[in-house]
């Protein structure tokens, strides 16, 4: 994978910068009964849809060929009375949402449409900055998606976003350290610390297990998985209260800082994101290593990796005694509207057709990016175009809790004193009471 694909996953779990700007913005717009308000009236997408939209998108996919443009031209082809402009957004994910809400904030109309992060629904929402889409698309359009995506994109019950492209997390593990040991691949998070603990005593490998547990936004992803694992979750289903103060996330954070304790997960896990987690793997120091889809092009490279060819890729485990496998958090990016466009029936029409099965065919093959519609994903010639699409597939999704407001609070909150009990500065119970109080604060003051 490229490396400019790289490097648009890890914005997707990088620390929320810039926070102070959306908040302020947020402050001002939480009085005035702004567009993403569900109290106000919406405006009509009624009348044909033609005319030019504009969309406002960074990129995506291979740097050698810009999806974006091969997606406009089908577009226009399969709807000929509507032009749409592709502009230019920072590929910096903190300097675009500031783009965004000061260019929204402020009444613009000059773009359309524009991609955005899987954790700005619930944040743009209360900010005025994107259009609930309720009211324009049928129940029937959002039952499409992959099983969990859609749990993400509500505020205040209302969709904020349709998915655009998704982007998952996996378990990647040495076949030839298995096969040497003569063990199966892990489906447990037990049966992995087990076997990672038989290979390092054996002398295969010096470390059993990398992660992203640095005090980050990927401990977010990375704690939202363990917790769910064990049946917990950060906030409870509503948004309005903290939930990770329980006996199900106690047990995910022993789980974790048992792997440290124990030596199968190195000491320094605990300031790894995602590089320094895969080059340690990539180096032929790690057995099992849970990162992002493009790590298994990474690590199967041999101009960067020393396990070239030794590579598998397979569901994140789970807890003994849970069905199925391991829940994977979401990554990727989604398509919103601006409250103010000028062309809502063309911007529609245009959202609609990127979440159609051609769209996401050509995201998917031609962009190297998981769909998001379930029966793209499943079908046997988009499988056959990348090797972690088969196993993305079985996936059972969950995604961080993007529909709270305060969301960037929120998730600090967690990484922060998760990372705290990694690191062994604080218990796990002391360290979940902490993460609870404040993620109720955030809550409580409603992002201000």
């Amino acid at each position: 994978m490229s490396s400019s694909s790289r490097n648009r996953v890890r914005t997707v779990t990088t620390a929320l910068g810039a926070t102070a700007f959306l908040l302020a913005v947020t402050a001002c717009s939480s009085s005035s009964g702004g567009s993403g308000s569900t109290g106000g009236a919406l405006p009509s997408a009624s009348g044909p849809a033609k005319g030019t939209i504009t969309w406002f998108a960074n990129q995506f996919g291979p740097t050698g060929t810009d999806v974006r443009k091969t997606l406009i031209a089908a577009f226009e082809k399969a709807n000929p009375g509507i032009t749409v402009n592709l502009e230019q957004a920072p590929s910096d994910t903190d300097a675009y949402r500031s783009t965004l809400t000061t260019q929204i904030s402020g009444g613009s109309s000059s773009f359309d449409v524009y991609n955005g992060d899987v954790v700005w629904p619930a944040q743009f929402g209360k900010a005025g900055l994107a259009l609930p889409l309720d009211s324009y698309l049928p129940s029937s359009f959002w039952q499409t998606f992959s099983p969990g995506l859609v749990n993400g994109l509500k505020y205040q019950g209302q969709t904020m976003a349709v998915p655009l492209f998704t982007d998952n997390s996996f378990l990647f593990y040495r076949k030839d350290l298995l096969a040497k040991a003569h063990l199966p691949v892990p489906t447990t998070w037990e049966q992995l610390q087990s076997e990672a603990a038989q290979l390092q005593k054996q002398g295969l490998v010096k470390y059993g297990f990398a992660a992203q547990f640095a005090s980050y936004e990927g401990l977010t992803c990375d704690w939202t998985e363990f917790d769910a694992d064990a049946g917990g979750q950060i906030v409870d289903s509503g948004a309005t209260k903290s939930e990770i103060n329980s006996a199900a996330s106690l047990k995910a954070l022993n789980y974790m800082r048992g792997l440290i304790s124990s030596g199968v997960a190195p000491a320094a896990v605990t300031t790894f994101q995602e590089q320094q987690s895969e080059q340690l793997f990539t180096s032929g120091q790690d057995a099992f290593l849970r990162n992002w889809t493009y790590a298994y092009a990474d690590s199967n490279s041999p101009a960067s990796s020393k396990i070239a060819g030794n590579v598998g890729i397979t569901n994140l485990p789970t807890f003994a005694g849970q069905t199925g496998p391991g829940y994977s958090v979401t990554g990727g990016w989604n398509l919103y509207v601006n409250p103010h466009s000028k062309n809502l029936a063309a911007d529609i029409a245009f959202v609609k057709w990127m979440a159609s099965p051609d769209a996401q065919k050509i995201i998917a093959v031609q962009g190297g990016e998981i769909p998001t519609v379930a029966s793209v994903l499943a079908d046997p010639s988009v499988q056959s175009a990348n090797p972690a699409f088969p196993v993305a597939a079985k996936n059972k999704l969950v995604t961080r809790p993007s529909d709270v407001a305060a969301y960037a609070q929120v998730s600090q909150s967690v990484y922060s004193n998760i990372n705290a009990a990694l690191s062994g500065s604080t218990s796990p119970s002391s360290a979940l009471s902490a993460a609870d109080k404040a993620i109720g604060t955030a809550i409580g003051g409603g992002g201000l």
